[in-house]
């Protein structure tokens, strides 16, 4: 493990009112609750992000950011550097008119619950999705026939040269759980988002209405971090496993939901080696009867993940 006491200081130093948290377990702040520590750990507002990036690229220190961690599968042996969080404190929700915008941190189903408040309709579908603004750009969430593209407006991006660029939504490459940040870098600070005046009532109904959905379907109240596999083209990932006779899988702590086949489960204290061993084993069986290879959808990250 580096040594980062002096980085620590000048970080205590240069922001005073950042939390330096060392070692800090990781499966602490994803959705699996997997993974272990993060070398140091920031939650910095946003008007902290550029002089903090600048702060470790000069010292040549790796660090990450991440939203809610709703897709992160994070390594057992942790991450290597500095792991900034924009969950909390960059969380800010604007609405003027019809119009949202919302900080990278700021919950999806915060922005949908908040636009229903106001009477706007176009976001229904984001209210169960688990993760942040900021997050739900890069991979272009979408659930219930929507996806965030179909609302985005612009999308503030920090290049890796420290320009805060606007991008409109065409520019991104969007298409399914992709963006061209996903190649290029770049973080999303802040997303405008443009909605329709509607009945709040009838909004607010949709939401219950997908939130029953989820609730019989999906397999909440076992750690997860959503649906572990991309849909192939032309399949279903969770049928494809279903039919394979996968459901209930199990290696260690690591299950293929028997609710919900599209979904890995940590349902008793897995592991990250758990969780890649089973979804290797999973596409390996898939793979045999069908002839279709699964894609990760959740992101895996840290140390030694080769």
């Amino acid at each position: 493990m580096h040594n980062y006491t002096d980085l620590i200081e000048k970080l205590q130093k240069d922001f005073s009112d950042l939390q330096v948290y060392e070692n800090e377990p990781m499966s602490g702040h994803t959705t699996f609750k997997i993974g272990g520590p993060a070398d140091i750990y920031v939650e910095p507002s946003i008007s902290q992000v550029v002089p903090l990036i600048k702060l470790l690229q000069k010292n040549t220190v790796p660090f990450m950011v991440i939203g809610n961690g709703s897709n992160l599968l994070v390594s057992d042996d942790g991450i290597e550097g500095v792991v900034i969080s924009l969950a909390k404190p960059a969380a800010a929700i604007e609405i003027e008119g019809t119009t949202i915008r919302a900080e990278a941190g700021a919950m999806l189903s915060s922005v949908a619950n908040q636009a229903a408040d106001a009477g706007l309709t176009g976001l229904e579908f984001a209210s169960g999705i688990p993760g942040s603004i900021g997050g739900g750009v890069y991979m272009n969430a979408g659930a219930y026939g929507g996806e965030l593209k179909d609302v985005l407006v612009s999308v503030k991006v920090l290049t890796d040269d420290y320009r805060i660029v606007e991008y409109k939504p065409d520019e991104l490459d969007l298409s399914y759980r992709h963006s061209s940040l996903m190649e290029n870098g770049g973080i999303v600070l802040e997303a405008t988002i443009k909605l329709e005046q509607g009945d709040a009532k009838e909004i607010k109904a949709r939401i219950e209405d997908i939130r029953n959905q989820r609730v019989s379907k999906q397999p909440l109240n076992y750690p997860s971090a959503g649906s572990t596999f991309k849909r192939p083209k032309g399949y279903f990932a969770g049928k494809l496993i279903d039919d394979a006779g996968l459901r209930g899988y199990t290696v260690g702590g690591a299950q293929v939901s028997e609710k919900h086949c599209g979904f890995v489960i940590n349902k008793n204290n897995a592991k990250c080696s758990d969780v890649l061993k089973l979804m290797a084993e999973v596409d390996d069986i898939v793979f045999a009867q069908f002839g279709v290879h699964l894609t990760p959808e959740v992101r895996i990250v840290g140390r030694n993940i080769n």
